[in-house]
């Protein structure tokens, strides 16, 4: 990439994107999109505003040499839900892109983007990579597996249930996981210019993917437990589990319908013809290492 580099990000106050954030080179320029006052951050520009904010928008990107994309919506009862964030957000940032002549976009995208019909949340994921192939941008997509690491809560409930010595899952199947700080290793190396580019990406750990049984034992290995019981629940438990989540906790419901029809979805391994090539990416964090980690730092701050 150029000298200067400045590296417009969306995102950036989530989890994995405060991950990016610490490991974005000595040097680099982030302007960072943020919906509320942040404290101050070294080599990190705060802009507030939103997807749907232009003005805002083309604040971020102004100068930029490239944009990572990682904002959106995981969560949602209607399509709209997840189109207006996952689609018409994307839309807007890529024509404030163009309109700065920014030329690199990274588009983080989701293994549910392959499978569209699964889930409201898969197809918003699709459509909104239609949208980016369609732009004139030098653009990259990147469908992270399951991602976890030190402050996901996301995957907290699984090492919480770890803990306990049982591991409720979703109907047999296999699933590809990467922690945050390979992934965000991968996406700062894609705002480089000299990355390839019209490609889309599928990461992991390197392990090929897990049976969901065997995950479940390595979170019981990596939360101290010697045995741990992995249970696959059939596909009306998730439903019937999710109809009581929603009810229960209404917007701040972990399982909803649109992510239990994801989550019995029996193959989410990340594509062997999708790899990223060993000389520009690969993964460092080995599974059993990154899940202890990621125990012991639940435990340090009072999650676990």
């Amino acid at each position: 990439m150029v000298a200067a580099v400045k590296v417009a990000v969306t995102g950036g106050t989530g989890f994995i994107g405060s991950r990016l954030l610490e490991q974005a080179p000595s040097g680099w320029k982030i302007a960072a999109l943020t919906r509320r006052s942040m404290k101050p951050r070294r080599g990190v520009t705060w802009i507030e505003g939103a997807l749907d904010d232009r003005q805002s928008l083309a604040a971020l990107v102004k100068g930029a040499n490239a944009v990572i994309h990682m904002a959106g919506t995981i969560s949602g009862r209607t399509a709209q839900d997840f189109d207006i964030p996952n689609v018409e957000g994307t839309r807007t940032l890529l024509e404030a892109a163009q309109a700065a002549g920014v030329r690199r976009f990274v588009h983080v995208s989701s293994l549910a983007a392959r499978e569209p019909s699964v889930s409201m949340y898969g197809g918003s994921k699709s459509r909104s990579e239609d949208v980016v192939r369609a732009s004139t941008l030098n653009w990259v997509i990147v469908r992270p597996p399951a991602v976890y690491g030190p402050g996901d809560k996301e995957t907290l409930e699984l090492f919480r249930w770890a803990k306990r010595g049982i591991v409720m899952l979703p109907p047999a199947g296999r699933a590809s996981i990467i922690h945050a700080d390979d992934l965000s290793r991968l996406l700062l190396r894609l705002a480089d210019g000299d990355a390839p580019s019209g490609i889309i990406f599928e990461p992991d750990d390197g392990s090929g993917g897990l049976a969901h049984p065997d995950l479940a034992r390595a979170l019981g290995k990596a939360t101290g437990r010697s045995r741990t019981i992995p249970v696959s629940m059939p596909r009306s438990a998730l439903k019937i589990g999710a109809l009581l989540d929603q009810t229960i906790r209404r917007e701040g419901a972990k399982l909803t319908r649109d992510r239990a029809s994801y989550f019995c979805h029996p193959d989410w391994t990340s594509a062997p013809e999708r790899a990223v090539p060993p000389e520009l990416w690969q993964p460092t964090v080995k599974l059993a290492d990154g899940l202890a980690a990621t125990a012991e730092w639940y435990k340090a701050n009072g999650w676990l």
